[in-house]
């Protein structure tokens, strides 16, 4: 027994070293100068410069990249929660007809790369007027990640008994008090889950943002890393500060929420079996 756990231990330890080992170099390339991040990328920084965040702030604007990306986070995971979760509750409590394609279509859709939606996005966005606006990259991410979430809560309100909605239309609740009163409260794990995921990835998103958001004012912060390139050449110095930033918030904002974000996984495993 005490040779299985002392086996169990080393794979643990490998797999934290696997976890944080890149973050950690990443940390300390942050703290070094461009000389010193060349002849020894992987060591310890000898003398850290502490100012390259400061620099990075400045010279990339990240204050406002920040701002930008707080809008649409926010933005994308309301609109998620929202319609995934009348979607799921749809799903899951009336008798829709076709009920089965649209689940089908839904794991189909979630299982499509964006890229093949690109091109007529970019010019159905320009033709109506959201191409290079806030709103119209918020749209996007609302249509990627909410089949997801849908699901998700789906899921979590399956196994809600009926009885309490049942109770609470003798009440006189209608449809929209019944979710909003009883429901979600009680598929809080799966909504919470739903829409940490999508806050997470609206955050760090790339491809789209670069793609249908042009004017620097109007960018998230996962663009900011275009600041340090000058002609073909690149401050990696500066690019591992500003990376440094752009993981604080949403590494912050998950050790927080840590406990509630596994227990809506685990218990989505459960719910599916």
């Amino acid at each position: 027994m005490r040779q299985r756990t002392w086996w169990m231990y080393v794979v643990l330890i490998c797999l934290a070293i696997f976890a944080l080992g890149p973050l950690l170099i990443f940390v300390f390339d942050a703290l070094k100068t461009e000389p010193e991040l060349s002849s020894n990328p992987l060591g310890l920084p000898a003398h850290p410069q502490w100012h390259n965040f400061i620099d990075a702030w400045t010279q990339a604007g990240i204050a406002v990249g920040l701002r930008n990306s707080i809008i649409i986070v926010l933005g994308t995971m309301i609109g998620v929660v929202v319609i995934g979760g009348l979607a799921a509750y749809a799903m899951s409590r009336l008798q829709l007809p076709g009920q089965g394609a649209v689940m089908t279509y839904l794991l189909v859709v979630t299982s499509l790369p964006i890229q093949l939606f690109l091109v007529p996005l970019f010019f159905l966005w320009t033709k109506i007027g959201l191409y290079d606006t806030q709103f119209g990259i918020i749209v996007i991410y609302w249509a990627v990640y909410s089949p997801f979430a849908t699901l998700l809560m789906r899921s979590f309100m399956i196994g809600i008994p009926a009885s309490y909605e049942e109770a609470a239309r003798l009440d006189g609740a209608g449809e929209i008090g019944i979710i909003t009163r009883v429901v979600l409260p009680m598929a809080w794990p799966g909504v919470l889950t739903a829409a940490l995921v999508s806050a997470l990835s609206a955050y760090n998103e790339f491809l789209l943002v670069l793609t249908f958001v042009q004017t620097n004012t109007k960018q998230p912060l996962s663009l900011t890393f275009f600041a340090f390139q000058q002609g073909y050449s690149q401050n990696y110095v500066l690019i591992c500060a500003s990376g440094v930033i752009m993981i604080l918030p949403m590494l912050i904002l998950f050790l927080l929420l840590q406990r509630r974000f596994v227990e809506g996984v685990a218990s989505q495993g459960l719910a599916a079996e």
